[in-house]
């Protein structure tokens, strides 16, 4: 998670485990406390109520997401790796506690319909990371592009979240990615 506070931080990873655990619906603020060694009213102090919890749980996960993909697309080596690398990083521990928890995708549709907001403006945060790594190398040569870096960008996160809502289980996940990569990555290299 990017640098919050502290306590905050401890809030957020004891309600994620909760919403897990539970699912979104079913955990109560008393379940965060409590995973969270603290009263209730202190985590008060924090958010306003766990639907505030999770939208800075979804802030958080793109924040982090966005620089693991930035590192991942601008480390040394092939085209071909640093596209896996960067989509491995944008699904990450996310994405697998998502399809292997008993109520990770309840939590995502929950997140889909209370935080769509968040979710958008995380989404345009990697478009724009995918985005401007695709003009450097654009400008490089170091890439053949089928169309304007942002749409290209719009395809990556768009095929990226195809494979996470067609996959039933983290295995598959993890597959629909490598393939993906794989794709792109032939698409994109010059010949």
């Amino acid at each position: 998670m990017p640098q919050i506070d502290p306590k905050q931080r401890n809030i957020l990873e004891s309600a994620w485990a909760a919403f897990a655990t539970y699912g979104f619906r079913k955990t109560s603020m008393d379940d965060i406390a409590k995973r969270a060694g603290m009263s209730r009213p202190a985590v008060y102090l924090h958010f306003k109520n766990k639907t505030a919890i999770l939208k800075a749980l979804i802030d958080a996960y793109y924040a982090d997401t966005s620089e693991a993909v930035r590192s991942a697309l601008t480390a040394e080596g092939p085209i071909e790796s640093r596209i896996l690398s960067a989509f491995e990083a944008q699904g990450g521990a996310a994405m697998e506690a998502m399809l292997s928890t008993p109520h990770g995708m309840e939590t995502l549709e929950a997140s889909l319909s209370t935080a769509a907001d968040h979710i958008e403006a995380g989404e345009a945060l990697l478009r724009a990371v995918y985005a401007e790594w695709l003009e450097e190398m654009d400008r490089a040569a170091a890439v053949r592009l089928p169309g304007p870096p942002a749409e290209v960008a719009r395809a990556f996160c768009s095929a990226m979240k195809g494979v996470k809502h067609t996959s039933p289980d983290y295995a598959a996940y993890r597959a629909g990615v490598r393939q993906l990569a794989l794709l792109v990555a032939a698409a994109l290299v010059p010949r």
